[in-house]
């Protein structure tokens, strides 16, 4: 009977002290860790999502993964707000979640985490602080000149200038890719080394007044204006490409910013032709002037035959597409793809004389020029004419037969095709 009592309050006393000690026991150790809720904040237009951060002070000072340092949601706001957009992949500083654990010391539970940033717009990326032009990514980021709403027209015409180019090349010239570029073909190219620039020249497509800016960028005069003609075209101040040797062409062709201007080649060769034989020239009409008169005009007279004078545009058209010229081509009517070999060279900005204005000081954005500079509009000689514009290209080729405009659309073709300008004349096929 004793033995029972004792057994029994045995089995009082354990069943009493286990349900002390699970009266003693934290609810919290015995349910399973739930993930921390997600919450949605939205700045600017970007959405987030993020974790609820322990107070501080659970932290230990100085606590960090890998390096990182810690940031609050306070300082990502105040980064979009200042304009400066983080890249879509970019990854934001971690923040750490300790929890508690039994013992005598904390244990730092850390995890990783993005904010995903979506793709800025292409307004915005106009802001984003891009490096300078390098291969693969030619243009830096724009200036304040051009951070106006025409710089995404802008940038996209020259998006669709090399496409077409491109195109181009790639269908007529496929074998020009596998070239090695020798110094003929660089040889039209100046060098502007402090602003890290390769310009083509174009004869009239505003080469004159490109040759100036290039000069003021390189530090050689404080204005376009101060230049006078002679200096552009007959002194030294200026390198071409085809002056380095060989590992210099390279190095520059891989890492400058390479930009050409066209023009529209009817335009273009009326232009030179009014320039060259319409004027007095001490070159063009004793050495160009006497053989086109000597060969296509009957009966030239003997004052004609001996200055080269009063050539006239349809003679001058005879010499052009003859293919036994009496006298060689020459830079102000040959082909911009002869001159600039625009499918064996990868050329970052193509500028259009008809949009030069526009083109040429989005260009000097581009580079970062300085930002009193802009493309000069003065007009280089016989300032007292006007400049030859498409009415006048059309009042110079009615001066020839049908079959003499085809030729020379044929003659210049590439370039139409290239630079993608529509066939001046209806007739043309």
């Amino acid at each position: 009977m004793r033995l029972a009592c004792m057994f029994s309050s045995v089995l009082l006393f354990g069943a009493a002290g286990l349900l002390l000690f699970i009266s003693l026991q934290d609810p919290t150790e015995l349910a399973p860790p739930q993930a921390p809720v997600l919450s949605s904040v939205c700045f600017s237009g970007i959405k987030f999502s993020i974790r609820p951060q322990q107070a501080h002070e659970d932290l230990p000072q100085g606590s960090s993964q890998d390096g990182d340092l810690k940031v609050s949601i306070e300082r990502v706001t105040q980064d979009l707000s200042s304009g400066t957009p983080k890249g879509p992949d970019r990854l934001v500083p971690e923040q750490h979640e300790p929890h508690l654990k039994r013992g005598s010391h904390l244990r730092l539970r850390q995890r990783r985490r993005r904010l995903l940033i979506k793709k800025m717009p292409a307004a915005a990326l106009a802001n984003s602080s891009a490096g300078p032009a390098s291969p693969g990514r030619p243009f830096a980021r724009p200036g304040p000149r051009a951070l106006d709403g025409r710089w995404v027209s802008l940038q996209q015409s020259q998006r669709e200038r090399k496409r077409v180019m491109q195109e181009a090349c790639a269908k007529y010239r496929a074998s020009s890719s596998r070239r090695a570029v020798t110094p003929r073909h660089v040889s039209r190219i100046f060098v502007e080394d402090r602003h890290r620039v390769l310009y083509c020249e174009v004869p009239k497509a505003g080469c004159s007044n490109w040759k100036r800016v290039l000069m003021v960028l390189a530090g050689l005069a404080s204005s376009t204006a101060d230049i006078q003609h002679n200096t552009v075209h007959y002194g030294s101040a200026l390198r071409r490409l085809d002056t380095f040797d060989r590992q210099g062409i390279l190095h520059r062709l891989s890492t400058y910013t390479k930009m050409l201007f066209v023009r529209e080649p009817f335009e273009r060769l009326v232009s030179a032709f009014r320039d060259k034989f319409e004027h007095p020239n001490s070159y063009y009409h004793p050495v160009f002037g006497k053989a086109i008169l000597a060969r296509y005009r009957v009966n030239a007279s003997r004052e004609a035959l001996r200055t080269g004078s009063g050539v006239r545009f349809p003679e001058f058209v005879q010499y052009l597409l003859d293919v036994h010229r009496p006298v060689g081509m020459d830079i102000h009517w040959d082909h911009v793809s002869r001159l600039c070999s625009p499918c064996l060279i990868d050329y970052d900005f193509v500028g259009k004389f008809e949009s030069m204005e526009d083109d040429a000081n989005f260009f000097l954005s581009l580079i970062h020029a300085p930002g009193n500079l802009t493309f000069p509009r003065f007009k280089d000689r016989h300032s007292e004419e006007a400049r030859t514009t498409a009415r006048i290209t059309h009042q110079y080729f009615a001066q020839l037969s049908a079959l003499q405009r085809q030729r020379t659309y044929d003659f210049y073709y590439m370039d139409y095709l290239t630079f993608n300008y529509s066939k001046p004349f209806a007739d043309l096929y």
